[in-house]
C-alpha cells in the first residue's frame, strides 16, 4: 500500500494511487515541512526526474503519507529520504488545503499538515538526488523577492505558501 495515498472520494477518506489522485484532482493528505536556521529558510530544488514540477524550487520537502502512516511520522521519514535530516523536533502549525495546477494535466488538491523546525544547530544535509538536486537557505525577504522575480522557477504550492499563509510558516511578521 505504499503507491496508495489517503484521498477523498465522495466524503470518504479511501486509499488512492497517488498519481491517479493527481490526474483526477482528487482531495488528498499531504505534509510540508520547513526548516529554519539562523534566521533562513531552507528550501530544495526539485530533481529533474521528478513526475511533477521537475525542476521548480520548493519548500524544505514535501510528500503525501502512505495510506496508514501518522502525519508527523511522514514529515520524519521524509526529511530523511530527500535530505538526510534526521533528529529535529518537527512543530505541527495548522492544516491548511489548496488547490494547484502543476502542469501535465496534473492538479495537487492537497489537505496540508504543516510542520516547521527551528534548528539550532546547522543540520548535516545529504541530498538524495533522485528527489532534490540542489538547496538553499534564504532569508524570507530574499525568499519574497526572488518569487517575485522569477515566479516561474518555483513551485505553484511554495508561491501559495507565501502569499497566503506566510504567517503561518514565519510565524508573525
Amino acid at each position: 500500500m505504499e503507491d496508495m495515498i489517503p484521498a477523498w472520494i465522495d466524503g470518504t477518506l479511501t486509499p488512492v494511487e497517488k498519481l491517479s489522485a493527481h490526474v483526477k484532482g482528487l482531495k488528498h493528505k499531504a505534509v510540508s515541512v520547513f526548516l529554519f536556521h539562523a534566521g533562513k529558510v531552507l528550501i530544495q530544488q526539485r530533481a529533474p526526474g521528478k513526475y511533477h514540477t521537475p525542476n521548480k524550487w520548493a519548500n524544505t520537502c514535501c510528500t503525501h503519507p502512505h495510506w496508514d502512516e501518522a502525519l508527523k511520522d511522514c514529515a520524519i521519514r521524509r526529511l530523511d529520504e530527500e535530505l538526510g535530516i534526521s533528529g529535529l523536533n518537527l512543530k505541527w502549525v495548522e492544516t491548511l488545503e489548496y488547490r494547484a495546477d502543476v502542469g501535465g494535466g496534473l492538479i495537487e488538491h492537497e489537505v496540508v499538515d504543516l510542520f516547521v523546525i527551528h534548528a539550532d544547530t546547522l543540520p548535516q544535509i545529504t541530498l538524495n538526488p533522485t528527489e532534490v538536486q540542489a538547496v538553499e537557505w534564504l532569508t524570507r525577504g530574499a525568499l519574497e523577492q526572488k518569487i517575485a522575480n522569477t515566479p516561474d522557477i518555483f513551485t505553484p504550492w511554495l508561491k501559495i505558501y507565501m502569499s497566503k499563509h506566510a504567517s503561518s510558516v514565519f510565524g508573525p511578521a
